[in-house]
């Protein structure tokens, strides 16, 4: 595949700073902001996120998501152990609780020092409604200095979302053995299959195997292994605290499971700044701790009159060190110079903010999303009787009518998440010592412009797999934090064609 000629990087410094000074001129969500009330300590109102600020003044009861920045105090366990006061569940990774409570009691609980945050609990959904065209196949049958084809093999792959269906002949091994590895429900269902049917069709864009219909349908990374982490109800809705829940497991068992990639294909309105959001600081821990978190953009692309708005990437997306990843449509062709950003995919900047003291509200503004990767009508694994295809059956592709080898279409950033985390699991198994921001640094470098479309649309571009592996190959596998500031990070003074 060529690739094409990247602008002088002074070039595109002089375009982002222009692009960042223009953004006023942008069409911006309207609904950017909640109330609040004057009448309550400056404090008080930085410590709660904005929705929440506006029910404590109510008689109902909450459920919560506590952050610490310290070990509690004797007082707030008394707090925490009162009648009418119920802890839901302790997150020990993130030092994150949730809790139940009286509203009239956020205010008390808010004064503690080592109460850093207070959110709502509040719902998370997902994000839906190839493999050539993002150049997969050229990587398997590439030329490379290896003695065989990349296919995410021995590189674990973790799916946050409706379940999977582990029937699905896509999910199995060359020796017919399952690689979904484990599964766990977060719901409270006590079920890991997917009765809504997104979690299945996310799982086989990052790994399917492509043994149907001579891998027409191959995943991204087809021989990766699957972690099912099961945090969309029958449903397909969840809360942060199952997302939390998830994260959690995933910081104590990701040696285990060899956990180097996590895939997001859902979010929620971001409104707390990325610096207040659970969800954003639990990815940020993982980050830090070595895992890719992979996050979808969000379907928010238009308003109610089809109009193009700007500042609705969804959280986890809002989040610096996540990849976030917007949709394009490919025109079902495998050539670059027809491909656009869907008219659906989310658009930047970050609208997520933190109020301050004055009450003045401060907006991260952050150019998202990272990149783009196809997203429009692709054609992956259907779990048996889901619920999208019953209220929906003009979905299945009509591929097959053996319930473990049905296919179905699905659209939105939700499909086009996989395909990177897929993406990313190639770069780990070329590479293994790249780091998150090594990996998200190489797919934004070599991600390819598409014509008339902005910065806030396509972030550094479409993902161009084939260029990312080269480079990954290319990054020096000895680089540490030891590593002196300037040192060369690649192997060879002369950059990848």
């Amino acid at each position: 595949m060529k690739t094409r000629n990247r602008p002088p990087a002074a070039a595109l410094l002089a375009s982002l700073i222009l692009l960042v000074t223009l953004c006023a001129g942008i069409r911006l969500s309207e609904n950017t902001g909640y109330a609040q009330s004057s009448q309550r300590s400056a404090t008080y109102v930085q410590k709660l996120s904005l929705d929440l600020n506006e029910r404590v003044q109510g008689a109902d009861r909450l459920e919560v998501i506590l952050q610490l920045n310290g070990k509690p105090s004797g007082r707030l366990n008394a707090l925490l152990n009162r009648n009418g006061v119920h802890v839901r569940a302790q997150f020990r990774s993130f030092n994150f609780y949730v809790i139940e409570l009286p509203a009239s009691a956020v205010e008390e609980l808010s004064s503690f020092n080592e109460v850093a945050h207070i959110s709502l609990n509040n719902r998370v959904e997902s994000f839906g409604h190839v493999s050539s065209t993002a150049g997969a196949d050229a990587v398997r049958t590439a030329a490379v200095p290896t003695t065989s084809a990349l296919d995410g093999t021995s590189v674990g792959i973790a799916i946050l979302d409706s379940g999977i269906d582990l029937s699905h002949k896509t999910f199995l091994d060359k020796s017919n053995n399952l690689r979904v590895l484990t599964s766990r429900d977060f719901t409270g269902e006590g079920r890991v299959d997917d009765p809504y049917g997104h979690g299945t069709h996310v799982a086989s864009i990052a790994a399917g195997n492509g043994r149907i219909s001579n891998a027409e349908y191959i995943g991204i990374a087809p021989n990766a292994n699957i972690i099912n982490l099961r945090v969309l109800n029958s449903q397909g809705a969840g809360t942060v605290s199952w997302v939390l829940s998830a994260l959690d497991w995933i910081m104590v068992n990701r040696a285990l499971y060899n956990i180097r990639v996590v895939n997001m294909s859902l979010g929620m309105p971001a409104v707390d700044s990325y610096r207040n959001d659970p969800v954003c600081l639990a990815v940020r821990r993982l980050v830090n701790s070595g895992v890719v978190v992979i996050a979808s953009a969000g379907n928010n692309g238009k308003n109610s009159a089809g109009q193009k708005i700007y500042g609705q990437i969804k959280s986890p997306g809002n989040e610096p060190s996540a990849i976030t990843i917007g949709a394009a449509n490919t025109f079902g062709t495998d050539v670059r110079n027809d491909d656009t950003v869907t008219s659906f995919s989310s658009r930047g900047p970050t609208r997520s903010f933190w109020t301050d003291a004055g009450g003045t509200k401060h907006y991260d503004n952050l150019i998202k999303p990272d990149i783009v990767a196809p997203g429009n009508k692709l054609v992956y694994a259907e779990a048996v009787d889901n619920l999208l295809v019953r209220l929906n059956p003009q979905l299945d592709a009509g591929v097959s009518p053996v319930d473990n080898r049905k296919m179905m279409f699905m659209n939105g950033t939700s499909m086009a998440a996989p395909v990177a985390a897929g993406a990313a699991a190639l770069l780990l198994q070329a590479n293994p010592s790249l780091t998150p921001n090594l990996v998200k640094m190489i797919l934004m470098y070599t991600a390819q412009t598409l014509a008339n479309c902005n910065m806030f649309e396509q972030g550094a571009g479409e993902l161009n797999i084939e260029g990312a592996v080269r480079l990954a190959r290319l990054v020096r596998r000895d680089l540490s934090a030891a590593t002196p500031l300037g040192a060369p990070l690649l192997t060879t003074l002369v950059a990848p064609v």
